[in-house]
């Protein structure tokens, strides 16, 4: 089993990559993830839930996370209205 690592030492080692965290401690909200032991990563956030399902096996909670920001993928151009039909 792999050592309890902190957010920022997980985000310099795997930058920009899909990690799947035992046993995450998170912070007072509930929200934030402070801590947690490194299962398996990757770029390909598919390949880290089918290949690291198996290693989950002997921890009580797991979280996948994402080290890097995301990128809006669509940009939104206006509002629209429904018409109805008269």
């Amino acid at each position: 089993m792999g050592q309890l690592i902190n957010i920022s030492e997980i985000k310099s080692l795997y930058p920009d990559e899909w990690v799947l965290l035992g046993n995450p401690k998170m912070d007072e909200s509930k929200i934030e993830v402070i801590s947690g032991i490194p299962l398996y990563h990757s770029k390909d956030k598919k390949e880290v839930c089918y290949i690291g399902r198996a290693k989950t096996s002997n921890f009580d909670k797991i979280t996948l996370i994402y080290t890097g920001t995301f990128k809006p993928t669509r940009k939104i151009t206006g509002i629209f209205n429904r018409t109805s039909k008269k």
